[in-house]
C-alpha cells in the first residue's frame, strides 16, 4: 500500500536532502478546503479576484508503537520504540513547526538523512505533502495538535493522534522562497497544478454530453 508522507527538504551542500515523515497509517479522512480572496473594492466586477485561491488540507495521523515493540532487540525501530515509544515520530512532526536559518549562528544538529538543521530562526522549513503520485504539493504546516493516549512505564507515549493543518503554497509563494529549494517547491506546485488541469479537461470531455443546457438569447 502506498503511504502518504510529509517530506521536509533541507539544504545540504547546495542540494535538497529529504527528511521523510512517512505516515504509519494513512488517515481515513482528508479535508481539502478552498477559499477565494475578496474582490478589490465594493462595486467592482463581482468576478474580479486579487490572486490565486487559498488551499488547505486537514488530516489526523494515528501512531502506535505495538508493531515496533514486537521487533527484535537488534532492530533499530524496535530499539527506538522501547526507548521512546512514538516520541521520535512526534518529534519529527513537531520540528516542522520550528523555523530554521543556516545563518542564525546556532548549533546545527544532524538529521537522519545527513542534512543539517538549525533551530530556531526566521524561515520555516520547505515541506512537501505527498498523497499518492498525483498530489505532491509544497505546504506550510500551520497547526499541529497532538493527543497522547497510552504510555509505557517511563511515560513515553505509545499511542498518539496528531491533527495537522497544512496551507498549500501558491505559485507566487514558491517564487518567493529563498535558496535552491525554490526550484523543488515550484516544480511540485507546477506538477500538481498541471495534473489538476488535465483531469478537469478530461471531465469536461466526458461530461459534456450528459446534460442539455437551455438556450439563452445571445449564446
Amino acid at each position: 500500500m502506498i503511504k502518504g508522507a510529509l517530506v521536509e527538504l533541507m539544504p545540504a551542500f547546495g542540494l535538497s536532502m529529504p527528511n521523510v515523515v512517512a505516515f504509519q497509517f494513512n488517515p481515513e479522512t482528508l479535508r481539502h478546503a478552498w477559499s477565494q480572496p475578496p474582490a478589490t473594492t465594493a462595486g467592482s466586477d463581482p468576478l474580479a479576484a486579487q490572486g490565486l485561491p487559498g488551499e488547505t488540507f486537514s488530516l489526523t495521523l494515528a501512531m502506535d508503537a505495538t508493531d515496533q515493540l514486537a521487533r527484535g532487540e537488534t532492530d533499530p525501530q524496535g530499539a527506538d520504540a522501547r526507548r521512546n515509544g512514538v516520541s521520535s515520530r512526534l518529534a519529527a512532526l513537531e520540528m516542522l513547526m520550528f523555523p530554521l536559518d543556516a545563518d542564525s549562528g546556532l548549533t546545527a544538529v544532524a538529521a537522519p538523512t545527513g542534512g543539517r538543521r538549525s533551530v530556531p530562526a526566521a524561515q520555516l522549513r520547505t515541506v512537501l505533502f505527498v498523497w499518492g503520485e498525483g498530489r505532491i504539493v509544497p505546504v506550510r504546516v500551520t497547526s499541529l495538535v497532538v493527543t497522547e493516549k497510552l504510555f509505557d512505564a517511563a511515560l513515553n507515549p505509545t499511542h498518539a493522534e496528531a491533527q495537522i493543518e497544512l496551507r498549500v503554497l501558491t505559485r507566487d509563494d514558491c517564487e518567493a522562497i529563498a535558496g535552491p529549494l525554490k526550484v523543488v517547491a515550484s516544480g511540485a506546485y507546477a506538477y500538481s497544478q498541471k495534473r489538476r488541469e488535465v483531469q478537469a479537461l478530461f471531465n469536461l470531455t466526458t461530461a459534456a454530453g450528459s446534460i442539455e443546457l437551455p438556450h439563452f438569447p445571445g449564446i
